[in-house]
């Protein structure tokens, strides 16, 4: 009996001194003195808004090289992967049948001038009627009307380089027959590149055009520079983002279109920004709020946070600088509880 009795008396003892001393503790808190906490004397700062997005590097102009006729290929003026300047001559077309309508209808036009410069002359004396020299004018009209159209068809049995660029892989061989839907080759302006990205719709009264930005390709620790060119009109219904398009300075050719970027953009800067530690916001399902310290008693303030970052967060409005924000302790104070300081930071 005494093996049994001697086990509960000492798990009795236990519990009673556990709760003399919770007691103590309690009577510590209330009696003994205020709570001790840390606190922040809010200061202002400089706050940059900088959000990384991804881009795509691409050449300023990039053309798909087709035919506008049918026909079949005589001449291929290119080689892959070489530098062309502009209106360079790269692909010719058999054009011979052109060429004999051509001389045909040169031939027609002179007899037709003369004819009309023979009955001008009759119309001066009355030998001819007047609807019968317009006729001939006509004729003369039609003729080099003819000319100027076969002329055309002409020019385009010629393909020519649009601009100064770099050529693509070659997609047709000498003496294929093409037609416009062939794909012959591609040329793309290097020499300048362009980079595209997109940014949340909530950024995008931010976006300036002229305003510089900063990015970075795999492999590379480098940084290089663009210059916002211009934006789409419209946000993407289906993504919420903007378009953007920048022009790149790339002076030594390093980079290749297509290369994926990671850009950095600076979006806005407040130099009296108001930051607080993350931890000393107190969140609740309808606002925000922080404890600021007044001569020993708290005082719970609704807030308006802003950008937000590691270890601390922008607050918008509910304080100022030079006010005493709590950051330690902040679920055991009361609106009746007495506080004191014991760490400034």
């Amino acid at each position: 009996m005494k093996k049994i009795i001697t086990p509960l008396l000492l798990i009795l003892l236990l519990a009673s001194c556990g709760m003399k001393k919770e007691q103590t503790q309690m009577v510590g808190q209330t009696k003994a003195g205020p709570l001790k906490i840390e606190a922040l004397i809010v200061t202002s700062s400089s706050l940059s808004n900088k959000i990384e997005v991804a881009g795509n590097i691409l050449p300023f102009e990039l053309t798909e090289i087709r035919s506008e006729i049918s026909g079949r290929v005589t001449q291929l003026n290119f080689k892959e992967g070489t530098n062309i300047k502009s209106s360079s001559l790269l692909v010719k077309l058999f054009d011979g049948d052109l060429q004999a309508q051509l001389k045909k209808l040169n031939v027609q036009l002179q007899i037709a001038e003369k004819t009309e410069e023979r009955q001008r002359e009759l119309l001066k004396i009355s030998g001819i009627s007047q609807q019968d020299y317009d006729l001939s004018l006509l004729q003369v009209n039609n003729i080099k009307a003819d000319i100027e159209l076969t002329q055309v068809n002409i020019s385009k049995t010629e393909i020519l380089a649009p601009y100064s660029g770099r050529i693509g892989l070659r997609n047709i061989s000498l003496g294929a027959y093409l037609t416009p839907s062939n794909l012959i080759t591609t040329l793309s302006q290097v020499d300048k590149k362009k980079i595209t990205f997109s940014v949340p719709e909530k950024y995008s009264s931010e976006i300036k055009q002229g305003t510089k930005i900063n990015f970075g390709i795999e492999g590379t620790d480098k940084k290089y520079t663009a210059t916002i060119l211009a934006s789409e009109s419209v946000i993407e219904s289906n993504t919420r983002n903007l378009k953007i398009l920048a022009t790149i300075n790339d002076p030594d050719q390093k980079l290749t279109p297509g290369t994926f970027a990671k850009v950095s953009l600076e979006l806005g800067k407040n130099e009296h920004a108001v930051l607080v530690p993350t931890q000393a916001i107190i969140p609740s399902a309808r606002s925000k709020q922080l404890i600021l310290y007044r001569d020993g008693n708290p005082e719970f303030v609704n807030v308006t946070t802003g950008a937000r970052g590691v270890e601390t967060v922008e607050v918008t409005t509910g304080i100022k600088a030079g006010d005493t924000v709590v950051t330690t302790g902040l679920l055991f104070i009361r609106k009746d509880s007495k506080l004191k300081i014991t760490k400034i930071q």
